[in-house]
């Protein structure tokens, strides 16, 4: 069991992470412990390396991302709750973009592992909602879909932002044509 106080860190250390890389992906974990309102030695406590700060924010992001699905379900028919969930996804990996270069290998690695499968699991359950009510047509594939919505947080956003122009050609694919 954790303590309040111990949850509250962890949680004020990965917000001022996640602030702070997008920011800059180059932050120090000194820059990030003064943010956050913490010591080093509690930073260190919780995230010995950069590395597993930079993990730790990547997987929490991917978390809250997968954990919208059932409200935007519950408040947007399936092909607008994926635009919108789409949208957010490729914000978010946006922002990671930084990350990226303060990561070995072998965390390229271990993000896809942990942050694949759930993915796919609120892919599946998007595209099964609009299957279901026959919006989305029955062979779309969530693993698919990943790939082809890899190029949108790919493409620049600078000077023009082609990736929702994309993802509508992306959607519409996905459409049922009647």
């Amino acid at each position: 069991m954790v303590r309040s106080d111990a949850r509250e860190n962890r949680a004020r250390i990965l917000a001022a992470a996640r602030e702070a890389f997008s920011e800059d992906g180059a932050a120090s974990m000194n820059q990030i412990a003064q943010r956050a309102g913490v010591g080093a030695g509690t930073l260190y406590r919780n995230f010995p390396t950069r590395e597993a700060l930079v993990l730790a924010v990547y997987q929490d992001e991917v978390t809250r991302i997968i954990a919208t699905v059932p409200d935007l379900l519950a408040r947007r028919p399936p092909l607008e709750a994926l635009r919108d969930w789409t949208t957010d996804l490729v914000d978010a990996m946006r922002k990671k973009h930084g990350l990226g270069d303060a990561l070995s290998p072998g965390a390229h690695q271990a993000i896809s592992e942990q942050s694949y499968g759930p993915v796919i699991t609120a892919i599946t359950e998007l595209l099964d909602a609009g299957k279901k009510d026959g919006s989305i047509r029955p062979d779309a594939d969530p693993g698919d879909f990943l790939q082809l919505t890899g190029a949108l947080w790919r493409a620049p956003a600078t000077p023009e932002d082609r990736a929702p122009r994309m993802l509508a050609l992306v959607l519409d694919g996905l459409r049922t044509h009647r």
